[in-house]
């Protein structure tokens, strides 16, 4: 999908590829639509399974950290790795969105998702009593969620040819920037 596309990527190419039959990738996986979750979740988790975000090691660093600003930054670089690794896929998600509902619905999942999940990061951020007085806990995720995204990481590593370190070095300082006092 990396290479060819979604539409251009059958599941028997999938299923050539990986040396199975494709009742092998239908039954362990199932449909194309469930294929593309199945990538998300390993991206996003940097395994060969989906992690709960409360079992990764960044989620319990970061809560395990007193420093709001070392929060942030521990943050950012878990969303660079993981940006690294889903936003070369997030261009394969975007080309088959407008077409194949099914994918829609299961970024749109994902999203949702990402969103709580940053709500529960800004309430560990928060606890430090660090937090803009002017914020609340549900702006400042949008914050986050949006900052964190893979068009924004996409933007600025491929179209402005930052590095994926930059970007984590420029996501850390705003973050302080935008969400502390």
């Amino acid at each position: 999908m990396l290479t060819d596309g979604y539409r251009a990527t059958s599941v028997a190419g999938i299923a050539a590829g990986a040396g199975v039959n494709v009742d092998t990738v239908y039954d362990l996986v199932g449909r194309k639509p469930l294929i593309v979750r199945e990538l998300i979740e390993q991206a996003v988790s940097g395994t060969d399974h989906p992690v709960p975000a409360e079992q990764r090691d960044h989620v319990l660093a970061i809560r395990a950290e007193p420093d709001p600003r070392r929060k942030l930054a521990i943050y950012a670089g878990a969303v660079r790795r993981t940006q690294q690794r889903l936003a070369p896929l997030f261009r394969v998600i975007r080309e088959a969105m407008p077409s194949e509902p099914e994918v829609t619905a299961v970024w749109n999942e994902i999203s949702a998702r990402r969103a709580a999940n940053m709500r529960t990061f800004i309430t560990d951020v928060n606890k430090t009593g660090a937090l803009r007085e002017d914020l609340t806990v549900e702006r400042a995720a949008d914050i986050v969620w949006t900052l964190n995204s893979s068009d924004v990481y996409l933007l600025l590593t491929e179209e402005r040819g930052w590095s994926p370190e930059e970007f984590e070095q420029w996501l850390a300082d705003s973050w302080v920037r935008l969400l502390l006092r």
